[in-house]
């Protein structure tokens, strides 16, 4: 039987997880803000033409439900299961005769994007893995049978063509519950009039960051991050490698617009390599998103290490710790989060897209950020043929069956804070599977259960399991100094990146604009320095402080760690005609004086410099 992709690691099903830990913590801080009240508070889902409102009907609830519905279901909370089960009844029950379940009149569904099927599909497929609600599935079969119906007649444009394969992965799931060759066809129909990546790729000259003020879908940020699993998710069809062009895709975009701690730049399209140029939000989670496919498709532990660095550090970096506010770009080098003068230093963003607010610049990643960290804790574990595997190292339990037997197994840690990981089996009898743990490539050297383990690989054991048996695993990371861009360096350790914090002051801005009123705490922030900015590493040894994990796994304010070491100041103007950016580069490496300094996470970081000259030798 052909299938649409194959797996070497299947997600374990929502209600066989549960978070622990730092993560719960995560999630919890998740659900009591923005994400957690946008039904409440923002227009464009609280009056959405998806549950009969007049507000936006396309992709801000189906984004906000991709991520809602996991945060419900993964903490366990009756009333935000309660409100997500509100929208998804409103959806289904408006769903049309023929399958079509966007909210547009007939005459309007030529003219309607169909990417918004692609990911109210994706978010009704989630809802039918955590809730089990037997509906969910038999919608998406519907709103797929329909959507073949469509584009013999319509064929894919705008963000539908750009984004495909995104509509493949609710199309597998169907699938794998009832196969119809109706289905492969629709698959080879949807690749067929949708963008090629891989041909933009074998030919690709943009090697240099797009000119300011140029907007195009083929270097925009998102369609690419998403993009990074297109083959993937058609490889059972097409018969290609399912990492090969991946790999190709990812090394080709880095060379050119890469950060040290993984994401690509790109404000709002590609910006090149330099510091103070930003990363859309939406642009992180889709990353982190492709990741998470990309591991369970190849198999490959390269898409965890990469899932990791974006999830420890890009991620909290661009959302408050508090998560009532995120901004739409983030910068390495970033004095100010301010409204900018002029032509801002972005792309194509406007003034305010570094802000910290309700909707900064445009409203996609208000409602997109959701996914990011209850996707992660599904993908804590993944199954494999012989039991389960240690996938992104979070604290997190996993319930398994094996013959018949139920196990459960529970990392307990601090990691990326700490170095070391616990796992505890629980079963009421023995019961025989693998523990595959995957030891990051990022390790100088690793040890499992007391013997050597190799970073890059997985570590498996498989054993008759008794109740309570423990493995231990110890981590080693060193802190070192990375080359980047504009001949500047940042410090990485392990999983974790790390940059000087700014003393800042934030100023909350609250104010209505198109009817949505920003309010505190889901107003607008602009965010000054109190300090200078001009500094260069003196000296590469990097002294570890741990510092307990807090109520804010991420607090700027009370970090989990931090590093201690030596900085020369140096004259750092600003950029030209913008006084709330740095120049990319410092004025001169002439040193006023070297000083201590505590460095902490980037992800922990607000105001920062993260790429600084290296003056050590």
């Amino acid at each position: 039987m052909e299938k649409i992709y194959s797996s070497v690691y299947r997600f374990a099903e929502p209600g066989a997880l549960r978070p622990e830990g730092w993560l719960k913590k995560q999630l919890e801080i998740q659900a009591e803000g923005l994400s957690g009240h946008l039904d409440q508070v923002w227009p464009d889902i609280r009056d959405s033409a998806w549950i009969g409102g007049k507000a936006e009907g396309w992709e801000r609830v189906p984004y906000w439900l991709d991520g809602f519905i996991p945060l419900a279901y993964l903490l366990q909370k009756e009333e935000l299961i309660a409100r997500a089960k509100k929208y998804v009844d409103a959806i289904l029950a408006a769903q049309q005769e023929d399958g079509w379940i966007c909210p547009c009149q007939k005459e309007e569904r030529p003219a309607y994007d169909v990417w918004a099927v692609f990911i109210i599909c994706k978010a009704l497929m989630v809802y039918g893995q955590c809730s089990g609600d037997g509906r969910a599935a038999e919608a998406v079969y519907r709103a797929m049978k329909n959507l073949e119906a469509h584009l013999n007649h319509y064929t894919l444009f705008n963000w539908g063509q750009s984004r495909w394969f995104e509509a493949l992965i609710p199309l597998q799931w169907i699938y794998e519950q009832r196969p119809e060759a109706w289905m492969i066809e629709l698959a080879v129909t949807l690749a067929s009039q949708g963008l090629s990546y891989e041909r933009l790729f074998s030919c690709w000259k943009d090697q240099q960051p797009d000119p300011q003020g140029i907007w195009r879908q083929q270097t925009h940020i998102v369609n690419l991050m998403m993009a990074l699993k297109s083959e993937a998710v058609f490889s059972g069809l097409s018969g290609q490698e399912p990492d090969a062009f991946a790999r190709k895709m990812y090394a080709q975009l880095c060379e050119a617009h890469g950060t040290p701690m993984g994401h690509i730049q790109g404000d709002e399209c590609l910006a090149g390599r330099s510091p103070i140029r930003g990363t859309e939000l939406c642009a992180v989670v889709e990353e982190m998103y492709s990741c998470e496919v990309l591991a369970s498709v190849t198999g490959d532990p390269f898409w965890l290490d990469l899932l990791e660095r974006l999830a420890f550090n890009s991620l909290p970096a661009t959302i408050s710790a508090d998560m009532w506010s995120h901004q739409y770009d983030q910068q390495l080098n970033q004095v100010s989060c301010s409204v900018q003068q002029g032509k801002a230093v972005f792309g194509t963003n406007g003034t305010q897209a570094n802000l910290f607010g309700l909707e900064p610049n445009y409203g996609c990643c208000t409602a997109n950020f959701s996914q990011g960290w209850p996707k992660l804790a599904l993908s804590a574990f993944m199954l494999t043929e012989k039991g389960v595997l240690s996938a992104a190292l979070v604290p997190a339990t996993v319930r398994l069956e094996r013959d018949g037997a139920a196990a459960q197994v529970t990392l307990d840690t601090e990691y990326p804070f700490r170095d070391s990981l616990r796992y505890t089996v629980h079963c009421q009898q023995p019961v025989r599977f693998e523990l595959a743990v995957r030891i990051p490539a990022f390790a100088e050297s690793a040890e499992a259960d007391g013997q050597a383990a190799v970073p890059g690989e997985l570590w498996r054991t498989e054993r008759l399991w008794q109740d309570g048996d423990t493995v231990e695993v110890r981590l080693h990371f060193a802190a070192k100094l990375v080359p980047g861009a504009e001949g500047l360096a940042c410090v990485e350790r392990g999983p974790l990146f790390f940059a000087l914090p700014l003393a800042a002051k934030s100023f909350p801005w609250e104010y209505e604009r198109g009817g949505v009123m920003r309010k505190a705490p889901y107003c607008d922030y602009i965010i000054l320095p109190e300090q200078e900015w001009g500094y260069a590493f003196a000296e590469k040894n990097f002294r570890v402080i741990e510092n307990p994990v807090g109520v804010y796994p991420f607090s700027r304010e009370e970090p989990p760690v931090q590093m201690e070491t030596g900085m020369s100041r140096i004259p750092w103007g600003t950029h030209p005609g913008q006084p709330g950016v740095c120049a990319e580069k410092p004025e001169s490496l002439e040193s006023a004086g070297t000083e201590t300094v505590r460095l902490q996470p980037y992800g922990c970081t607000t105001l920062r410099m993260t790429m600084m000259p290296d003056v050590s030798c």
